[in-house]
């Protein structure tokens, strides 16, 4: 049997992380769900139509979907699954600002999730993050190594990019890591920052470096302060899609991601930025990197925010 993947969330997040996985051209399916009746049946189509200029096979369904769980059928033994579902930041929002009304519409999907693809890999990218994806695991009640959520990878391509455009330099050339949560304590990781294999401590100031772990902390802001209306989608869906390819090419891949932490750096029990070995399991295992004691005590600082966090969403 293919291999089957579903994005539930039709919005641009959700429409571009399913066109990516289309052409990828991994998988025999890609699945596109959204409660806007009409609206994944016509981008599936348009996709679909694309097939034979962009050159893959990757047949793209679209269904409709309901909170009763209706249309959740075009869904049923999906290897991995997207969950994008959830309002966007406006202008002036934290992502924690969304946690009420979220919390609803991801509990809803995981349910369903569960229910017609019990074996599946969740990749939880809805707001606020690090909470979404505890909700998730909560409702799904699925083993803590096949939920996981997406945002170090988006955070460490944002502070390649920054890096990158201050220095002059090839974003290829460029190496950075992002721990811990998805917001306010996110932990930058400057020891192991290179570019082109030297430290960016000798590359940038102190002070620079500052800056732009700042920018990079606000980065989903800067763009909705711009955007006006929605938020960024373009470098979400890319770290989205790459994490459901090294699940199902079992790839062994080492990426950040926010996985939940049992002993590693001393923080057990929470759902927490760190890298970790992907693959078809979902997240093989964490993997420790050696950190200075400022990284590590900023990475348990993150630890228990979220955990505050990540424990009131049980009841919601």
């Amino acid at each position: 049997m293919g291999s089957k993947v579903t994005v539930v969330g039709a919005g641009f997040y959700g429409s571009t992380t399913a066109l990516r996985l289309a052409e990828y051209d991994i998988f025999e399916t890609v699945v596109l769900t959204d409660i806007v009746e009409g609206k994944p049946e016509g981008l599936a189509l348009d996709m679909n139509q694309s097939r034979s200029i962009e050159g893959f096979e990757t047949k793209v369904i679209g269904a409709t979907t309901t909170p009763e769980g209706a249309g959740y059928e075009a869904t049923a033994n999906s290897d991995v699954v997207v969950i994008t579902a959830g309002l966007p930041r406006k202008p002036g929002m934290s992502r924690m600002d969304l946690i009420g009304v979220n919390a609803g519409i991801v509990r809803n999907v995981a349910e369903n999730i569960a229910k017609h693809s019990p074996n599946a890999v969740i990749i939880v990218v809805s707001n606020p993050l690090d909470e979404m994806t505890a909700l998730a695991q909560l409702a799904t009640s699925f083993p803590h190594n096949r939920v996981m959520g997406q945002a170090g990878m988006l955070d460490t391509a944002r502070f390649t990019h920054f890096v990158a455009e201050k220095l002059g330099v090839p974003v290829k050339s460029v190496s950075t890591l992002t721990l811990g949560s998805h917001g306010d304590t996110m932990v930058p990781v400057p020891s192991h920052c290179t570019v082109a294999g030297v430290p960016l401590s000798e590359k940038l100031s102190q002070v620079e470096i500052d800056e732009l772990v700042d920018r990079t902390r606000n980065g989903g802001a800067e763009v909705v302060a711009l955007l006006k209306t929605g938020s960024a989608y373009y470098a979400p869906s890319a770290a989205a899609a790459r994490m459901a390819k090294a699940v199902i090419e079992d790839s062994g891949a080492i990426m950040p991601v926010c996985a939940w932490v049992d002993g590693e750096y001393g923080i057990s029990g929470v759902y927490l930025g760190v890298q970790a070995q992907i693959g078809r399991s979902g997240v093989v295992k964490v993997v420790e990197t050696k950190l200075t004691e400022t990284e590590l005590a900023a990475l348990t600082v993150a630890a228990e925010a979220v955990r505050a966090k990540q424990s009131d969403v049980q009841a919601l």
